[in-house]
């Protein structure tokens, strides 16, 4: 068991994520009042989803030519104030092709703020990354809860969703003015940390991408079950349309708990096995949200499927960031492509899959996502197994002990 050790960085690393979160959580609301204010299609209302997936690519693109010839601080200061820019221009331009390119240029920052926020966890904590990793996730499931109530708040006392959505503009403001001002006190510290964590170079191992299938099948459970879980609580449960929307809540109310609760959970449990853990909740969960026609029992089956898909995105990370041969950077660059593809491609697979099958079918579309992760996981223990293995044979053997002596010798 490992101790993880909050001090300021963390604190502020945790802060960062929030205010990402507040954006990312509250962005789907914000789309649907908009919709309806501009009278515009859900087929227009769809494209969206692909705007923030194109945000999150560029996003992820950029961030390792980023930290190459900045301080990852300064990285975080200029994505904390991209993001701040582009929710302004969210909630100012009132066109849709105007908002789709402002949702994009949030995205793109969000994705950069997301991606300093586990590199510098995974730099500072080192062992003990993951349990942060599953805090900082904590803190942006948490504005998952607040950001929509705050709009809906907003509406309710006749002001604008803007009104609401705003509060993400402040909050990353200021977060970027204290991410400088802290770079600034501490410069002689911080302009060591590039070379040192540029130290190594190579394209990234097939383990890697074994992590990142897993990273990849999860993202897509999550985004699925984010957009589409309503509309099955809807058909198959009887509730009404505005009481289904309950499933998004239920489902971030199990992630916020897993997340608390996965800090100390991570620092007692090695990757590996929490991940399988995780796995098989999520699973279970979803199985009694999917063949239940009881909405209280659907509601309990999302809270238990919250709960397991919350260890999902901080686990994957860190199994990314433990294969990656020393590359956090040009790691989380490739996994911000798994997570553009979750964003992205999966909801809007899985709606297309409702409309030729129906949402109940399609659905079906989750369990075999964390077949795959379960699959990608396990083959990767198997390898790293396997490497053991033959470094401990290599180590004990005849010649090498021979060699060992004459070498003291």
């Amino acid at each position: 068991m490992t101790r993880l050790v909050r001090d300021r960085v963390t604190w502020l690393h945790y802060a960062q994520q929030g205010a990402f979160g507040y954006f990312q959580f509250g962005f789907g609301p914000s789309v649907l009042l908009f919709r309806q204010e501009a009278d515009v299609s859900r087929t227009v209302a769809g494209l969206y989803g692909p705007a923030l997936a194109v945000g999150a690519v560029i996003g992820g693109a950029l961030f390792p030519h980023l930290t190459r010839r900045l301080p990852l601080a300064v990285v975080l200061s200029i994505a904390l104030g991209g993001l701040a820019s582009g929710v302004a221009m969210f909630c100012l331009v009132p066109s849709v092709a105007g908002t789709l390119v402002a949702a994009t240029v949030a995205m793109t920052f969000g994705i950069l703020v997301l991606s300093g926020v586990s590199t510098g966890l995974s730099d500072h904590h080192g062992t003990t990354s993951g349990a942060a990793i599953s805090e900082a996730n904590a803190a942006s499931a948490g504005m998952g809860i607040i950001s929509p109530l705050l709009i809906n708040v907003a509406v309710d006392a006749g002001l604008n969703w803007r009104v609401g959505m705003s509060l993400s503009i402040v909050l990353a403001g200021v977060l970027a003015a204290a991410t400088t001002l802290t770079h600034r006190q501490s410069t002689a510290q911080i302009r060591i940390i590039p070379d040192q964590r540029h130290s190594e170079s190579g394209g990234l191992p097939p383990r890697y991408w074994l992590a990142w299938t897993c990273l990849l099948a999860t993202m897509s459970v999550e985004a699925g079950l984010m957009l589409w879980s309503p509309e099955q609580l809807r058909e198959h449960t009887g509730m009404a349309a505005d009481t289904a929307a309950i499933g998004v809540s239920a489902v971030l109310g199990g992630m916020l708990v897993g997340r608390l609760a996965g800090g100390w959970v991570v620092a007692r449990v090695l990757t590996v096995p929490s991940m399988f853990a995780a796995l098989a909740i999520a699973a279970a969960g979803f199985a009694v949200f999917w063949s239940t026609a009881e909405p209280e029992v659907a509601i309990a089956g999302l809270i238990c499927c919250g709960f397991g898909m919350s260890l999902h995105f901080p686990l994957g990370v860190a199994l990314t960031m433990r294969t990656s041969n020393q590359q956090p950077e040009v790691a989380m660059s490739r996994n911000s492509y798994g997570i553009a593809f979750g964003l992205g491609a999966a909801p809007f697979l899985l709606g297309a899959l409702a409309d030729l099958l129906g949402i109940r079918a399609a659905f079906g579309l989750v369990p075999l996502c964390l077949l795959v992760a379960a699959l990608s996981v396990g083959q990767l223990t198997r390898l790293e197994r396997q490497d053991q293995l033959t470094s401990w044979q290599w180590r004990s053997s005849p010649g090498r002990c021979c060699r060992a002596v004459r070498d003291r010798r």
